[in-house]
């Protein structure tokens, strides 16, 4: 799963571990942190995500949770302050609006 916040990108995945625990994956340093505090976050230059963690199921179902409660925003790109992030997310928008109605014969 790919999570987009005003603060962070994580990737969500359940890979290896013994489904108690999801591996939180960021590009960039500080991202997981921002949502997981308390995470050991490990560098991991010879992979595609650079920084990862494994942080408890539940804790990140939680986090998810509490974002979609704070969410008082009726545009979300105007609420990304980071530029380089904000040029980021557009270019994802762009190519998503582009993608609009051509999947699924929609």
């Amino acid at each position: 799963m790919w999570i987009f916040l005003n603060n962070a990108f994580l990737s969500v995945v359940d890979k290896g571990g013994d489904g108690t625990t999801l591996l939180v994956r960021g590009r960039n340093q500080g991202d997981i942190e921002s949502i997981f505090p308390g995470a050991q976050v490990s560098k991991t230059p010879n992979n595609d995500y650079l920084y990862r963690a494994r942080i408890d199921r539940e804790e990140v179902a939680q986090a998810m949770a509490e974002a979609v409660r704070h969410i008082s925003y009726p545009n979300f790109k105007a609420t990304v302050k980071d530029r380089a992030r904000h040029d980021a997310y557009m270019g994802v928008w762009s190519v998503m609006y582009s993608f609009q109605g051509k999947a699924g014969g929609s």
